[in-house]
C-alpha cells in the first residue's frame, strides 16, 4: 500500500500536465506577425533542444557502457532512465511554453488576469512533470529492484543531464542576450526585441532553453537526489524498518496533491497584482502540506523508532526553508525594495558604480540564506538525526511543481512582451506584458535560490551517505591534511567551474556580437526596416558555440571526484565534496541574487526612474545588466548540479576506494 500512493499521485500529476498541455496547444494565434515570430521561436528552440540531446546522448552511452563494464546492467539502466526521464520533463515544457508564448501576447490586449492564467498553466505543464515524472521513475525502479546502487545510478543519470542542460540552455541564452543587447541597445540604439535586431529570435530562443528545459532539469536532478539520499540514509540508520525508505515517496506524494490544490486555488482567486497570485501558490503549497503530512507521517511511521512529531517536524522545516528563501530572494531582486533601487540610485554615478553596486548586494545576498540554511540544519538534525536532514530536503523539494511553475512561468512571459514588440501590438498589450514579464524576472530570481537552498541540503546528506558507506573505520579530521588538500580542491573547482562557464558565455557572446554587425554592416536594409534579418544565421552560431563550450565545465564535474578519490584517496575526496558545497554555496547565490538585481535595476530605471530610457544611469544599468546576466543564468545557476554530480558520482565509486 505504501509504494502505491506515490504511485498514483505521480501518475495524477503526469495526466494533469498532459491535459494542460493539450488544451494549450490548441489555442489559436489570430495575428499573422504574431503566429510567425511564435513559429520562429519554437522552430529555433526545438532544434537547439533536440541537437542539445542527441550530443548529451553520446556522452551519456559512453557513460551507461561504463557503469555495464564495471558494475552492472541494472545500473547502467538506472543511469539511463534517469537522463531520459529530466530531459522528456524539460523538452515537453519547453515546447508548450514555446507554443503558449504567442497567444499569452494576444491575451494582453483582454487584460492583465487572461494574459497571467495562460503563462501560468505553461509553466504549471513543467512543474507538474518534473515532480510527477521524478516520484514515478523513481518508485516504480524501488519497487522493480529494491536495489538502493541502482536508485543511485537513477540520481546520477539525472544529475549528468542537468549539468548539461544547465550549463548548454545557459551559455545560448546569455550569448544570445549579450549579444543583442551590446549591439542593439547601446551600439545602435534600438529597443530591446526591436525585430530588426539580428539576435533577437536567439534571445527568445535563449529564455525558454535556459529557464524551462534547464530549470526543469536541474530540479528532476534535485528532487531524485534528494530522495534517493533519504531513502539511502533511512536504510543505512534504520535496518529492517520499510517506513524510513518509504516515507520520503510519500513526502513528495503529498507535495504533489498540495501542489495541484495551490494551482486550482490560483485559478480560481481574484488578485491584484501578479506577484500576489504567485506568492498565494507557493503558500497555499505549503499550508496543504502542513495539513496533510502529519496523519501521513504518522501512518507510516507508527512504530519506527524516530516519533512522528519529531519527523514531522523536521519535514515542515523544509517548508519553512522554502518560504523563507521566497521572501529573501524576493526582496534581493525585486523592484520594490531597496537592494535594486540602491543600484538604479548607483547608476546615476556611471557604469563602474552600477557594476560595484551590483557586487556589494550579490555578496549581502548570501547572508540571510545561509543563516537560513545553518539554523534548518541544525533544527532538522536535533529532531531526527541526519535522517531529519534528508526529510527537511524532501519536504524542501516536495512543493517543487509549484516552484518550478513559477519559474517556468517567467520565460512565457518575457517571450510574450518580445513578441508583442516584434509583432507591433498595441501599447496597452505590451504594459501587460512588461507586467507579466517584471514579475517573471523575480520569480526566476528567486526559484534560482529555491533551488539553490534544496540543492546544499541535498548535497549535505550525499556526503553523509558517501561517510555512511565509507564505514567506521575513515575518520575525517581537520588536522588530516588530505581532508585539508580536499578541502581546498573542492573550493578550487566551484570557483574554475563557475570561470569557465563566464567565459564561456563570453566567447559565444562575442561571436554574437561580429555576426550581428557584420549583418547591420552589410545589409543596411535591416536598419531601415525594409529587410528582415537572418535571424537563423544567430541561432545557429550561438547553438555551435553553446554545445562546444558547455564540454569543458561538464567535464570538470564529471572527472574531478573521480581523480580526487583514485589518487589521494577517500578521505581527501571526503574533504573536496565539503569544499565544493560550501564554496559552491556561497557562489551560486552571490551570482543568482546579484544578476537578478542587476536585471530588474535595469527595469526600474526604464519603468521612468533616475531618468528612465535613454539616459546616461539607464547605459549604466545596461552594463550592468550585461555583467549579471551569466551571473545569474549561466554560472551561477550550473553551480547546483555541479554540486550534487560531484557528490553522486562520489557516493557511487566509494566502493572502489575501500
Amino acid at each position: 500500500m505504501e509504494i502505491f500512493i506515490p504511485l498514483l499521485v505521480s501518475t495524477l500529476a503526469i495526466v494533469f500536465a498532459g491535459i494542460l498541455a493539450w488544451k494549450s496547444l490548441r489555442i489559436p494565434i489570430h495575428d499573422e506577425r504574431v503566429a510567425e515570430v511564435t513559429n520562429d521561436i519554437k522552430t529555433a528552440a526545438k532544434a537547439f533542444l533536440s541537437r542539445q540531446y542527441r550530443t548529451i546522448a553520446i556522452i551519456g552511452l559512453v557513460i551507461a557502457a561504463l557503469l555495464l563494464v564495471f558494475f552492472s546492467p541494472i545500473i547502467a539502466i538506472g543511469f539511463l532512465v534517469g537522463a531520459a526521464a529530466s530531459a522528456l520533463a524539460g523538452y515537453i515544457g519547453m515546447m508548450v511554453a514555446v507554443s503558449v508564448n504567442g497567444p499569452t501576447a494576444e491575451r494582453g490586449s483582454r487584460g492583465l488576469p487572461q494574459a497571467f492564467q495562460l503563462a501560468f498553466q505553461a509553466g504549471t505543464v513543467t512543474g507538474m512533470l518534473v515532480v510527477g515524472l521524478a516520484l514515478l521513475v523513481l518508485t516504480l525502479f524501488w519497487w522493480a529492484t529494491g536495489d538502493m546502487q541502482a536508485l543511485i545510478a537513477l540520481g546520477f543519470g539525472g544529475s549528468l543531464l542537468s549539468v548539461f542542460a544547465r550549463i548548454g540552455g545557459g551559455i545560448f541564452t546569455k550569448a544570445a542576450d549579450v549579444g543583442a543587447d551590446l549591439v542593439g541597445k547601446i551600439e545602435q540604439g534600438i529597443p530591446e526585441d526591436d525585430p530588426r535586431n539580428p539576435a533577437v529570435i536567439a534571445d527568445n530562443v535563449g529564455d525558454n532553453v535556459g529557464d524551462n528545459a534547464g530549470m526543469a532539469a536541474d530540479v528532476f536532478e534535485t528532487y531524485l537526489v534528494s530522495a534517493v539520499s533519504a531513502m539511502l540514509l533511512g536504510s543505512l540508520l534504520f535496518p529492517g524498518f520499510t517506513g524510513a525508505i518509504h516515507l520520503p515517496l510519500l513526502i513528495g506524494a503529498v507535495g504533489i496533491v498540495a501542489s495541484l490544490a495551490s494551482i486550482l486555488l490560483v485559478s480560481l482567486a481574484r488578485f491584484s497584482s501578479v506577484m500576489q497570485a504567485l506568492y498565494l501558490a507557493v503558500a497555499g503549497s505549503i499550508v496543504f502540506s502542513v495539513l496533510l503530512l502529519f496523519p501521513v507521517i504518522g501512518w507510516i511511521a507508527g512504530g519506527g523508532e524516530i516519533s512522528t512529531p519529531r519527523l514531522y517536524g523536521a519535514t515542515l522545516i523544509g517548508l519553512v526553508v522554502a518560504g523563507g528563501m521566497f521572501v529573501i530572494i524576493d526582496y534581493y531582486t525585486s523592484t520594490r525594495f531597496g537592494p535594486v533601487r540602491r543600484i538604479a540610485q548607483a547608476s546615476e554615478s556611471g557604469h563602474g558604480t552600477n557594476v560595484i553596486a551590483g557586487l556589494a548586494v550579490g555578496l549581502e545576498s548570501t547572508a540571510l540564506p545561509i543563516l537560513l540554511i545553518g539554523a534548518s540544519t541544525l533544527a532538522s538534525f536535533s529532531l531526527a538525526g541526519m535522517y531529519g536532514v534528508a526529510l527537511a530536503a524532501m519536504g524542501m523539494l516536495s512543493i517543487a511543481g509549484v516552484m518550478v511553475a513559477l519559474d517556468a512561468f517567467g520565460p512565457v512571459a518575457d517571450n510574450a512582451g518580445g513578441i508583442a514588440e516584434m509583432a507591433g501590438l498595441p501599447e496597452r498589450t505590451r504594459k501587460v506584458t512588461d507586467t507579466l514579464d517584471a514579475a517573471g524576472n523575480t520569480t526566476k530570481a528567486v526559484t534560482k535560490g529555491y533551488a539553490i537552498a534544496s540543492a546544499a541540503l541535498a548535497a549535505l546528506v550525499l556526503f553523509v551517505a558517501y561517510k555512511e558507506a565509507l564505514g567506521g573505520g575513515i575518520v575525517f579530521n581537520l588536522e588530516d591534511p588530505y581532508v585539508l588538500v580536499g578541502l581546498l580542491l573542492g573550493g578550487m573547482v566551484s570557483y574554475l567551474f563557475a570561470s569557465l562557464n563566464m567565459g564561456a558565455v563570453g566567447r559565444a557572446a562575442g561571436a554574437v556580437v561580429e555576426e550581428v554587425r557584420r549583418q547591420f554592416r552589410e545589409v543596411p536594409g535591416i536598419l531601415e526596416g525594409t529587410v528582415k534579418p537572418d535571424y537563423a544565421r544567430t541561432v545557429d552560431i550561438v547553438t555551435v558555440r553553446a554545445l562546444r563550450e558547455m564540454m569543458y565545465p561538464a567535464g570538470l564535474a564529471v572527472i574531478s571526484p573521480i581523480v580526487v578519490g583514485f589518487v589521494l584517496g577517500p578521505v581527501a575526496l571526503g574533504g573536496f565534496l565539503i569544499g565544493s558545497i560550501v564554496t559552491g554555496i556561497f557562489l551560486a547565490l552571490s551570482m543568482t541574487s546579484g544578476g537578478g538585481a542587476w536585471d530588474n535595476a535595469k527595469k526600474y530605471i526604464e519603468d521612468g526612474n533616475h531618468g528612465g530610457k535613454g539616459s546616461e544611469a539607464h547605459k549604466a544599468a545596461i552594463t550592468g545588466d550585461t555583467v549579471g546576466d551569466p551571473y545569474k543564468d549561466t554560472a551561477g545557476p550550473a553551480i547546483n548540479p555541479m554540486i550534487k554530480v560531484i557528490n553522486i558520482i562520489a557516493l557511487l565509486i566509494v566502493g572502489f576506494l575501500v
